[in-house]
């Protein structure tokens, strides 16, 4: 039986898991993936916001292409690149289906190409880079605001915190699917969701408690 993977090396929502390789993405700064992932989000802003429809989908598909091919030749592969997709595809079509009704499907289709090619984007930085290694270049980073009362660390712990707690929440839900399954109520949103909101909740409560007693956080 396969082991569930936890904490840091859990598949989750929007974020890709990491996959060791000798490519030249391997082997690049993070910092220069990060800047290259914030000019894949400047990118596709711009092509949506400023160009034509038309003109903003051939951006936008360009834009997809190169982010795709980046990941091929990092060797994540294309399973790995359609994987994301799949657990967004209720988000594509109910972001698809909003922006035909109000803008028209040229429109509908550039938003998705956008967000296809940022989900790709950050996905390609995940697989080959481990998310502490990439945590740890934001806090360096960082580091030169100290002087104007910025703390990196506490904002590293904090993005650290959220990473993890993705994986956390998104097997809270699935138990909670389970759960409702069990006593017939597969289809009824409240069955899983309020479970799974409470438990969230009361997840971030016994986090904030473990910190607390470290001295991590204010009481």
């Amino acid at each position: 039986m396969r082991t569930a993977r936890r904490g840091l090396d859990a598949d989750a929502p929007l974020l890709g898991r990491h996959h060791r390789g000798t490519s030249a993405l391997h082997r690049a700064r993070p910092g220069a993936k990060l800047a290259g992932l914030a000019l894949v989000g400047l990118a596709a802003g711009l092509a949506r916001a400023q160009a034509p429809a038309p003109a903003a989908l051939g951006v936008l598909g360009l834009l997809c292409a190169g982010v795709a091919a980046v990941a091929l030749a990092a060797g994540l592969g294309a399973a790995y690149l359609a994987g994301q997709l799949r657990r967004l595809w209720v988000v594509l079509v109910l972001l698809a289906a909003v922006q035909w009704a109000t803008a028209g499907p040229l429109d509908a289709v550039a938003v998705v190409a956008a967000l296809v090619g940022c989900v790709w984007a950050a996905a390609t930085v995940t697989g080959t880079t481990p998310v502490p290694v990439l945590l740890d270049a934001v806090v360096s980073a960082l580091r030169p605001l100290r002087r104007v009362g910025v703390d990196p660390d506490r904002i590293g712990l904090a993005l650290l915190l959220a990473v993890t707690s993705i994986p956390v929440v998104a097997g809270l839900l699935v138990d909670s699917r389970a759960a409702a399954a069990a006593r017939g109520l597969p289809r009824d949103p409240r069955a899983v969701l309020v479970p799974t909101v409470l438990r969230t909740v009361a997840h971030a409560h016994a986090v904030s408690e473990a910190l607390a007693a470290r001295g991590l956080v204010d009481d």
